[in-house]
Formats: C-alpha cells, structure tokens, sequence
C-alpha cells in the first residue's frame, strides 16, 4: 500500500514550488519520496524527479503535430497518459514498496472540472492499484485580497472536490506574501456578498453573488489552511493534516480498535515522528541556523 499526494491547482499557484519543499521536508523526516511529474508544460524542474510524463509525450511535439494550442495539447497529453496509464503503472510499481508519493499535476482548471482524464487515472491509482491519495489543492492567496476572486477561488475548489472525490485539503500558499496585496476578512462571505453590493461594477450581479455565496455556505465544505513553504512549522501542520486524511498516520498500527480510534478522534498532535532522530536533527539545524542568521 503506497500513500501520497496528488498537488493540483490553477497556473502560478505555486504547485511545482510545493513539491520540491515539501519533498525536502519529507525526507528530513526519514521518509523516502518519490516526485511525478505528470505535467508536460513543466519545462524547469527545480526537484529530483523520480518519474517524468516527457517519457511518454511532450507536449511540444502534441502541439506541433496537431496544429493544438497549450490547453488543447495538455488535454490530449492526459488523455494519451490515460490510455497508456500501464506505462505509469511500470514505472511507479518499483517504487510503491517504500516510497511516498507527489503527483505534480497540470494547472490547467478544465483537466480537473470538465475533462475526466486527470480523474480516471487518479480512480486507477486509488481503485486498481491501492494507492492511499489525498488531493492538495493549492489557490494563491493573493485572491484574498479581492471578493470577487475569493468567492471564484471557492467556488474553483468546491468544483475540484466533487470531481476528483478524494480526501481533499485546500490550501492558501504564498500566505508570507498577503501583507503586501492587503487584507481582507475572507471567512464571512456575508461580509463578502455586502463588500461586492458596493462595487459599481458587480451590484448588478447581486442575485447571481447571493446565489453562490448560498451555495458555498450550503455544501459547507470549503475551508482553507494557509501554507508558507518556507516555514518548517507551516509545513508541518499541512504534512499532519495530510497523513491523518490518507491514513498514513494508520500505517504502522495493526489490529488494534483502541489505538485506530484514539488516533481517529483526537488531536493533530498525535505521536506521529516515526525517525525521531532524523526529526531531532532536523529541528537541531533548524534551530541552529536561525541563531547564525539573528548573530549576523
């Protein structure tokens, strides 16, 4: 049984940026990580990467020789990667026995709303090969600063957690770069539909805002958890977050309904270091390089 992560999220997000820090932070902690990069529009890779979709296609050559444009080529690239999913399949089975995985997805919002490519090779992973997946869905949180994007940003992952039907978290990055777009209370979206009546530009869209607003409220599913990739804290919480949803936090307990239980129910903060030297190292150099960084 394999467990990981599947990133997706709109263009600039911050996906590829997440893989290669959280990919870090992973194996700090003692875990061997296996990174995917199943986007062909990924020219720059700033991570190792352990399996790469130009392998199989590029999206280069998708365009060139079918006269597609970028969206078009990258829909036919997932497509061409669902039909030779047992491609994927040889190069992952190697790996499944020890590593955690990062799927590093394409940007492209229609892959994960209108298209059922992306979807259908997630569903043979979770479905036909055991994988344990938990969907991180990265929005930028510049949207924040601004109702209208907000409540599309909400309305962006409600639609991607419906479709992709996984454990789903949503995640606000880049949130040390907030202070300079300027804030804005986001969680009352009262307060949002108000704050949007009183622009000129979107009053006359006040039924269609007070509809969404309603339809958000109504699923009660959205929420998001703020992430600063370079914060080893902020990494932490998200990395707790994702192995009580995947189950990995279950991986090392066997037949016992207490320990399943009390794990379950209780608390994020659960005894969860599996290498507690490498974490005590870790948090060793951490500490040690701020005191140089204050001494200078």
């Amino acid at each position: 049984m394999a467990y990981g992560q599947v990133v997706v999220g709109p263009p600039g997000s911050g996906k590829t940026t997440y893989c290669n820090g959280m990919s870090q932070f992973l194996r700090l902690i003692g875990r061997k990580v296996a990174v995917v990069n199943l986007d062909p529009a990924n020219d720059e890779l700033p991570y190792e990467c352990a399996v790469n979709i130009e392998e199989l296609i590029r999206l280069e050559d998708v365009m060139a020789e079918h006269s597609l444009g970028p969206n078009g080529g990258l829909v036919y690239c997932m497509d061409y990667l669902e039909k030779n999913i047992d491609w994927l399949q040889s190069k992952l089975q190697p790996l499944a026995k020890d590593h955690y995985f990062l799927f590093d997805f394409p940007g492209q919002v229609e892959l994960f709303t209108l298209h059922s490519n992306a979807k259908n090779v997630i569903h043979v992973m979770t479905n036909k090969w055991d994988y344990r997946l938990t969907a991180v869905h990265l929005v930028d949180a510049h949207l924040c600063s601004d109702p209208g994007k907000y409540v599309s940003a909400l309305l962006l992952s409600l639609s991607a957690m419906l479709h992709l039907e996984l454990p789903h978290i949503n995640v606000l990055s880049k949130i040390d770069l907030i202070e300079s777009y300027g804030k804005l209370d986001v969680q009352d979206l009262s307060y949002l539909q108000n704050h949007l009546d009183q622009d000129p530009r979107s009053a006359k869209y006040r039924k269609l805002t007070k509809s969404l607003c309603e339809l958000i409220e109504d699923y009660s599913l959205v929420s998001f958890t703020t992430l600063n990739i370079q914060d080893k804290e902020s990494v932490m919480d998200i990395v707790k977050l994702i192995d009580k949803s995947n189950g990995y936090v279950f991986a090392g307990i066997e037949g016992n309904i207490n320990e399943f239980n009390k794990i379950a129910a209780g608390p994020l903060d659960w005894d969860y270091y599996r290498n507690a030297a490498v974490q005590e190292k870790y948090f060793k150099e951490e500490s040690s390089n701020e005191e140089n960084d204050v001494s200078e």
